[in-house]
């Protein structure tokens, strides 16, 4: 088995195909501790050790006098508050008489196989011979708060999904001011902590800094995950890099407010804890009822960055994403929004239809400006009805004449805002989120509407659900394009107001639950002004998100590469726009954007009846690389080998086979450089004792690969590199095909 309870030593013993987690029972109370977590053991004698709990101040039943002592070192596995503990805590209550403190004792636990659903919330999954899990029930002798830690271990895949239930086990209301999803106490070591921040149009961007005394944080309260920083933190050895060193990750499987930090005290004791943002947050627990948290992966590589990066590729491809779409490939779509904006009639679309289809794309996306009085982004958000003065004849004729072109049709909604110019605003002003007698801080010149709210919800989804049933829509673009503030919900009463922006998320998790139940096989993608919610909480409702509106193909380089130390590359919605580029004015050859963008789902964003006969010519290429390869691209292993990010010069990277029988090799070279030879890059992932056959693929050229005449090692192209040449001029690409050969 997977766990185990090691009854004698009162250790529970956790498994993974290459890690170990020890967690164990301490002292007559009951303290729950950890004791390690890293490489896989074999045997564990002597673990209880660890616990140093044979040193001062030794446990409280043998030196209560310096107890605060104990609480202040010991390696707590959830941690207390307000009882000596004076390090981060990971649950804090306030009681009917103002009181805070909490300490929990275990009571009992349960191992079983298979993982439970938490209620209203993503979390990843698996059947019964693929998971265990492991429920601890410890309590507050005081409060009577009980608390449910619920750990799962998958069995091909080295990660840990943690997890937390709060019951009000007392006769009166407990309110929760902070419930953390994990916490780890380890030993401190001199680490460093990596962690993904940007902006608008700068998403995931790598950040690496040492870790030392104190407390280092990210988080927000933006009530989305956010373009700003990413619900992430990573825990590495000095010598970590993309192939060795130890790597401790904490992703938080949530869209909304959330804390992750890392905290290092007097003793060189590190704690990490990961949840749901305190700032703002109060839950009113009534008695007998539960609070769920979300969910956090835990994973740890011994082979560095890209360790961890396959493990939880894999997790989320398997564990996480539900989508029919799944394994898949997704139709090549062509987006209006950067060909047209909100300057376009049914007509105009139709050109881009005919025209793409001719190039071999698959499905035209509307985006916005389809609806009410929208004419630009002042108005009528909430106003989910055909402008059949742009769209005469309304969305059924013209997804007809579409679908008759042999193309698929989606569009584009942003359920979760209102406009205040909307015939919604006018009848229901009160179903925005807003204080009363404050002016709401605008954004976009719009505010979000109160998705908290059963009757909003009903409301919205019915006008969405009519659209989608009026033609034969068979992808929506979901986007949210502005953060939450002044946080008020008229639904609520004043010792509820701050558990709003928690149940603003659970209830679009609800729409977006009841669309795809309603419309099954749908192609869902979520969207926040770009990347601003993808995280993994989205990735079980949408199998892609749009990873940024930068469609520049060189900033994309530094968003794709922050983006896949995490996910897997099919997630990732990537098109080929015009240059210049509409966000940064830079103009890269179209060849190059093509490669860029095949690294993701792969679509166009631009009016392809204005493209010069040139780049015309080569839609149907990329069109022909994207069947060719989608397949190893959305299912083969990634294995980053070089980062324009740190080098500034070239970007480089590869996706092979499972077997690993073949592999692309992506290949950019940002800036030149003169009177240089080529470069050598070491390649991973390959078959040892094999020779590599390798293929220019051509982008621009009528014939999909060229053989270069090349055949390599599997041993030497990893061991000394494969020779790569300078190409002439800055922003030029290159795509390898390396075929396994006798």
């Amino acid at each position: 088995m997977s766990i185990r309870y090691l009854e004698k030593d009162r250790i529970f013993w956790l498994d993974t195909p290459n890690t170990t987690y020890l967690l164990g029972i301490v002292a007559q109370e009951g303290f729950l501790g950890h004791l390690y977590y890293g490489k896989r053991l074999e045997t564990i004698t002597g673990a209880r050790e660890l616990f140093r709990v044979t040193e001062p101040p030794f446990v409280p039943e043998k030196n209560d006098r310096d107890r605060s002592s104990f609480f202040d070192a010991f390696p707590f596995e959830y941690s207390s508050h307000g009882v000596g503990d004076f390090r981060e805590s990971s649950l804090r209550i306030r009681t009917k008489s103002g009181h805070s403190a909490v300490s929990l004792v275990y009571v009992s636990h349960e191992i079983r196989k298979g993982k439970g659903k938490l209620a209203g919330l993503p979390a990843t999954f698996g059947k019964e011979d693929e998971v265990t899990t492991l429920v601890i029930r410890c309590i507050d002798p005081v409060t009577k708060l009980e608390v449910e830690l619920s750990y799962s271990t998958f069995e091909k895949v080295d990660a840990i999904a943690r997890s937390v239930r709060v019951i009000n086990g007392s006769l009166e209301p407990l309110y929760l001011e902070k419930v953390m999803s994990a916490c780890l106490d380890m030993e401190a070591r001199d680490l460093d902590v990596l962690t993904l921040h940007g902006s608008w149009a700068r998403e995931r961007r790598m950040e690496r800094k040492p870790l030392g005394h104190g407390k280092f944080s990210v988080g927000t309260q933006r009530g989305e995950s956010s373009h700003q920083e990413h619900p992430f933190l990573a825990l590495l050895t000095k010598n970590a890099d993309q192939t060795m060193g130890e790597v401790y990750g904490f992703h938080f499987v949530y869209s909304g407010n959330f804390l992750a930090q890392a905290e290092t005290n007097q003793f060189g004791n590190l704690r990490v804890v990961m949840g749901i943002q305190p700032e703002d947050f109060c839950w009113k627990l009534e008695p007998g009822e539960r609070f769920q948290a979300p969910e956090v992966i835990l994973t740890y590589s011994c082979q560095g960055l890209g360790g961890m990066s396959r493990s939880l590729h894999d997790l989320y491809r398997n564990h996480l994403i539900r989508s029919p779409w799944l394994h898949k490939k997704r139709p090549i779509l062509i987006n209006n929004w950067e060909a047209t904006y909100f300057d376009f009639t049914a007509e105009k679309i139709v050109d881009i239809a005919r025209e793409s289809a001719k190039l071999g794309i698959e499905m035209l996306v509307l985006d916005d400006g389809w609806f009410g009085n929208r004419f630009d982004d002042n108005r009528s958000l909430g106003d989910w009805w055909v402008n059949e003065e742009k769209i005469k004849g309304g969305l059924g004729e013209l997804v007809s004449k579409i679908n008759a072109l042999g193309m698929k049709f989606g569009l584009w909604f942003e359920p979760e805002m209102i406009s205040p110019e909307s015939r919604l605003f006018e009848e229901h002003p009160d179903w925005a989120i807003q204080i009363p007698e404050r002016r709401p801080c605008r954004a976009r010149n719009q505010l979000v509407l109160d998705v908290s709210r059963k009757e909003v919800r009903d409301f919205i989804l019915d006008q969405v659900f009519r659209v989608l049933h009026s033609a034969n829509i068979e992808y929506v673009k979901w986007d949210m394009n502005r953060p939450l503030s002044d946080l008020g919900s008229a639904a609520l009463p004043a010792d509820r107001q701050g558990e709003l922006s928690h149940r603003y998320v659970l209830g679009m998790y609800e729409m977006q639950e009841r669309l795809l139940q309603e419309f099954p096989n749908l192609l869902l993608e979520n969207c926040s002004g770009g990347g601003g919610r993808f995280d993994p909480g989205m990735l079980y409702y949408s199998p892609q998100i749009w990873c940024s509106d930068d469609t520049d193909a060189i900033e994309r380089l530094k968003i794709q590469e922050g983006t896949a130390l995490l996910y897997p590359l099919c997630c990732m919605g990537a098109h080929v726009s015009v240059c210049p580029n509409h966000t940064v004015g830079r103009s890269t050859p179209f060849a190059t954007r093509g490669m860029t963008a095949l690294a993701g789902t792969f679509g166009y964003e631009l009016d392809v009846t204005k493209l010069s006969d040139e780049d015309k010519a080569a839609v149907p290429r990329q069109v022909r690389a994207y069947h060719a390869f989608h397949d190893l691209i959305r299912e083969g292993n990634y294995y980053r080998c070089a980062s324009y990010l740190e080098n500034h010069e070239f970007d480089c990277y590869q996706v092979v086979a499972k077997r690993g029988e073949a592999a692309l090799v992506f290949f950019t070279q940002v800036l030149a450089t003169p009177n240089m030879h080529s470069r050598c890059i070491p390649l991973q992932g390959l078959k040892k004792g094999t020779n590599y056959r390798i293929f220019l693929v051509n982008l621009d050229k009528e014939e999909l690969m060229t053989d270069t005449g090349r055949c390599v090692s599997g041993d030497l192209l990893m061991q000394a590199g494969l020779l790569l040449d300078r190409p002439w001029g800055d922003f030029q690409g290159r795509l390898l095909y390396l075929e396994e050969t006798p």
